[in-house]
């Protein structure tokens, strides 16, 4: 019997390989292959673990990962690739962040609310997804009432009235010659005449339908009521958070939180946004979403966290040292498996797929405490990016640097060509860069782009030439001096 996820979810999973994972990793992460395997034998397991009987799944808990390795080599970014891989409810936090309660920073236990809210909001924008039709039907009926509203006319139910002195047709004020209306300045029909019958409404209603969907009324204002969220003005006690105090406010105080309404004038391409929107709320269970969030999260949920290095280590007398040993014990039930109490439900952290980074260049993954390091039975070192990494970096991704430049610069009419000659320069200055100063990795070659790119991205409106070639003298001219000066590359690049 299949257990536990959405069928979205289960379904996108069990489709991927460990293989296919991979290979869909590598499309936008150069390198790193012992990670990337790591992370894909991870979520394979996850889906195996669907496929299970009940007593049994509960059993196989996550083989959480540890990822060793320098800063810009991609930790994070195998991580939330892998997230969005899975369509999982994905977090990244940063140890640093969480001390000792009482001291300073976060509780721990945030990171799975928040985990939580991430996942409502994706849940709701799925259901919402669904109803989005209905949504803008039933939208457009209520524009369609804004922009012809039935009024009695000239003694009859029902009908539809003339704006007076206007010269226009209906309350809206909308210029629509029809077959069963005058066009504006001529006669009205006399008021002895019974007003139009509903026959002649439904198509005159029909005919602003389709002048609705063409967008000729888009510029036309209209007159909507929307609810203002008012949140009154008080404090919580510091270290308590709504969720541990237990009160639901808005069951309380249901006149402060329900908002009041508020008339606009907007156009009617927004007043249909709106509607629409309102009309999803309507639509979308929300208590059926949190549901829904609340299971995602705790079978498919993935927490990262980051700079755990900076977290490892006993406890010393003086510095920061004071509270290290004491943010591992506190993460440590959470990784662990624990319940955690959220504004929508209790939620064990059990099965959450949790994933840590550092680069331990201080500190050794041996002085975390043992039973921490007992939660991450996988371990995974990532190697430094060097000027082969880097050339691939700025050339294969979907999202390579070179492509994204080349595309900017479109928006300016502008063609923006590199040879392969300039590409190797960047990456061997960038990587002669990282050997010398710090080695952040490939974010040295964000700033080193930006450098390189200053002039043409600052005169790119006024350029007379539409194409431009970026060769290794070009590189040279407006880097290789800047690399050569140790002080100036530290502070420029």
């Amino acid at each position: 019997m299949a257990i536990y996820l959405p069928q979205t979810t289960a379904s996108t999973t069990a489709a991927l390989t460990p293989r296919q994972i991979v290979d869909e990793l590598d499309k936008f992460v150069v390198g790193q292959r012992a990670a990337k395997r790591a992370v894909a034998i991870a979520l394979r397991n996850r889906m195996r673990r669907q496929q299970l009987q009940p007593d049994m799944a509960e059993e196989v808990a996550p083989k959480n990962i540890l990822m060793i390795g320098p800063t810009g080599v991609g930790k994070t970014e195998i991580a939330r690739r892998l997230a969005r891989l899975a369509q999982s409810p994905f977090l990244k936090v940063e140890a640093s962040k969480f001390t000792e309660v009482g001291y300073v920073g976060r509780d721990v236990e945030s990171m799975v609310r928040d985990l939580v809210e991430i996942a409502v909001n994706l849940v709701r924008e799925e259901r919402a997804a669904e109803v989005r039709e209905k949504a803008r039907a039933a939208a457009e009926e209520r524009l369609l009432d804004l922009l012809l509203p039935p009024t009695s006319a000239s003694g009859g139910s029902g009908g539809i009235g003339y704006g007076a002195g206007s010269g226009s047709f209906g309350a809206a004020g909308l210029d629509l010659p029809t077959d069963d209306y005058p066009l504006p300045g001529t006669a009205r029909p006399p008021a002895s005449e019974p007003g139009p019958d509903a026959d002649s409404h439904s198509r005159t209603r029909e005919r602003m339908r389709h002048h609705l969907r063409e967008g000729r009324l888009d510029a036309r204002m209209v007159e909507i009521e929307t609810r203002e969220r008012s949140m009154p003005s008080f404090e919580i006690i510091s270290g308590s958070n709504i969720e541990e105090i237990g009160i639901n406010m808005k069951e309380m105080l249901p006149g402060i939180f329900s908002g009041r309404g508020r008339k606009r004038r907007v156009p009617v391409s927004d007043a249909w946004d709106i509607l629409t929107q309102e009309e999803e709320q309507k639509l979308v269970d929300m208590e059926s979403v949190a549901k829904n969030a609340i299971t995602r999260v705790e079978q498919a949920g993935i927490i990262f966290i980051d700079e755990i290095d900076k977290i490892a280590g006993r406890e010393s007398s003086h510095g920061p040292d004071v509270s290290r040993e004491g943010v591992q014990r506190d993460i440590l039930p959470i990784v662990e498996g624990t319940t955690v109490h959220s504004k929508y439900g209790m939620v064990k952290t059990d099965h959450i797929l949790f994933i840590a980074a550092g680069a331990f260049h201080v500190s050794k993954p041996s002085d975390l405490i043992p039973e921490l390091q007992g939660r991450f039975p996988i371990r995974v070192e990532l190697e430094a990016l060097g000027r082969d990494d880097f050339v691939r970096i700025l050339t294969e991704p979907r999202g390579a640097l070179i492509k994204q430049y080349t595309a900017l610069m479109t928006t300016e009419g502008l063609s923006l060509e590199f040879t392969r000659e300039a590409i190797e320069r960047i990456a061997e200055l960038a990587a002669y860069v990282n050997e010398r100063t710090e080695n952040i990795g490939a974010r040295r070659l964000h700033t080193v782009m930006e450098r390189l790119l200053d002039e043409i991205s600052f005169e790119a409106p006024d350029l007379p030439a539409k194409s431009i070639t970026i060769d290794e003298a070009y590189v040279n001219r407006m880097l290789a001096d800047l690399v050569k000066n140790d002080d100036l590359s530290r502070y420029i690049l």
